[in-house]
């Protein structure tokens, strides 16, 4: 256990963080929350924001996968800060998320996701969300979950560049398994890049719609 998740379990205890949340959720949403286990497939502008927004919701047990260090680039709109810098995006983010809740079980690997290890990082989970940069990646994971991972959900971000009407950004559901949020047309491609506010909403919808299937499992 890290000195971080130390520290903060001397600063309250999980039955207060119990008790807050349970003044605020009913029973039947917190024994789904506490009992479901996500995965996150990379830690950028997408999944630091995905993985913070689910610790929060008080989600039993996260998957943290990414091979990236933080760079100075990804500070406009990811949740890292500049003492962060040069780390490991799996050891920066652990330590964020530990000082939102230190009593989650959080599991962080920091490899490379290629076809050949798809199955073996995602198969325990049921819901896995997608939060790449580059188009083949995306692609290749979500085409990858659907053939080996067969009781595994999707959750996909795709367009969510520059500045339009953040009121774009919608959540499409698009095979059985796979669900897609985002304008589904910006692209960093197009000369526009990634600014924090349109970057968070999208993964602010790939949050929730993670809650949604959790609380939509029986």
């Amino acid at each position: 256990m890290s000195k971080i998740c130390e520290s903060m379990k001397e600063l309250i205890s999980k039955e207060e963080l119990d008790k807050a949340f349970d003044s605020r959720f009913p029973k039947e949403m917190q024994k789904k929350l506490r009992g479901a286990k996500v995965a996150v497939a990379g830690l950028g502008g997408l999944g630091s924001n995905i993985a913070a927004m689910l610790a929060r919701s008080g989600i039993g047990k996260l998957l943290l996968v990414d091979f990236d260090t933080v760079d100075v680039t990804n500070l406009n709109r990811q949740m890292y800060f500049i003492e962060h810098l040069g780390k490991p995006k799996t050891e920066a983010l652990t330590e964020l998320l530990y000082r939102i809740n230190p009593y989650i079980e959080y599991e962080a690997l920091c490899v490379k996701v290629t076809p050949d290890n798809v199955s073996e990082l995602f198969k325990d989970y049921p819901i896995v969300c997608e939060a790449f940069d580059r188009p083949d990646q995306k692609a290749m994971l979500v085409r990858e979950v659907l053939m080996k991972c067969p009781h595994t959900t999707v959750v996909s971000g795709n367009g969510m560049a520059g500045y339009a009407d953040t009121n774009e950004i919608k959540t499409m559901k698009m095979m059985r398994r796979l669900y897609v949020c985002g304008d589904q047309k910006t692209d960093v491609g197009n000369g526009i890049g990634l600014i924090a506010p349109r970057v968070a909403v999208c993964a602010a919808h790939q949050a929730n719609k993670v809650l949604q299937l959790i609380m939509q499992n029986d």
